[in-house]
């Protein structure tokens, strides 16, 4: 008789090591998101011994935090609880990149912000709620809440941008009516922004989206080249009474209502 073929064997079980568990943090993310230290400060801390996790020294950025772990500093017990959004509006001038790193000399908003900070403010990891560019000024802001920096740069927010842009040629209504109906893009349509000629050399743009040099390619479609941007607004959030290469800190309410992010509540005492 033939020989049977022999039946398939089942797959080996995959076993999902935290499956049903929540999952724990890395441990410098953890230190950062806590407001122990920066990022870069945790990852110091780390190496050098002074973190301990339930007793064991831990000598790895990236060795999880396990709900309800004891997490030592120094010999300090430390809360990873994950504390209150802050935000901070700065006031931007030019030449400084929105970026962490420098290029050719150019220094970075992260440089001229961060020294200022006082030490209730300094141990938070600071993420720039989207970008300027390097020669435009004006209300950058700034968040210890990732979930914040998603929430206000998309699109499907509609959260406004409102910017003053000084041109080279004459601004009139005619000119910019454009802008108000949607125009093309080289890279897609763009949503109709809210315009106003305050003179004619200097025009308030209001975007509800944020593409790459937007205004500027928006002004230059239509025969106003930009010579300097200035952004005034994000939101409900003005700049008025911050002076250039300063900051404040906004309040919950600020934040709630102004652009539109509940956040994260302080904790119960």
């Amino acid at each position: 008789m033939p020989r049977k073929p022999d039946k398939p064997k089942p797959p080996p079980q995959q076993h999902k090591r935290w499956e049903g568990k929540e999952k724990p943090d890395w441990l410098s993310r953890a230190l950062a998101r806590a407001g122990i230290f920066p990022q870069k400060e945790a990852e110091d801390a780390i190496r050098a011994g002074r973190v301990s996790i339930n007793g064991r020294v831990a000598k790895m950025a990236l060795t999880p935090v396990p709900p309800g772990a004891t997490v030592k500093v120094d010999g300090h017990v430390v809360s990873l609880e994950a504390p209150p959004t802050r935000v901070l509006a700065f006031h931007k001038p030019a030449g400084l990149l929105s970026s962490t790193e420098r290029q050719h000399r150019t220094g970075t908003v992260f440089e001229a912000l961060l020294p200022q900070l006082p030490p209730e403010l300094a141990g938070y990891t600071w993420h720039a709620v989207g970008r300027l560019d390097v020669d435009s000024t004006g209300l950058l802001l700034f968040t210890n809440d990732d979930k914040l920096v998603a929430h206000a740069t998309s699109p499907d927010t509609r959260l406004p941008k409102r910017y003053v842009a000084t041109v080279f040629s004459t601004a009139d209504d005619d000119k910019v009516e454009p802008l108000r109906r949607g125009m093309t893009l080289d890279d897609g349509p763009a949503r109709p922004a809210k315009v106003r000629v305050r003179d004619e050399h200097t025009v308030e743009v209001t975007l509800t989206e944020g593409r790459h040099h937007q205004v500027k390619r928006m002004l230059g479609a239509v025969g106003l080249p930009v010579r300097a941007l200035h952004r005034e607004a994000v939101g409900g959030v003005a700049l008025e009474g911050i002076p250039e290469g300063t900051f404040r800190l906004l309040t919950d309410d600020e934040v709630r209502e102004g652009l539109r992010y509940e956040g994260r509540a302080p904790s119960a005492p």
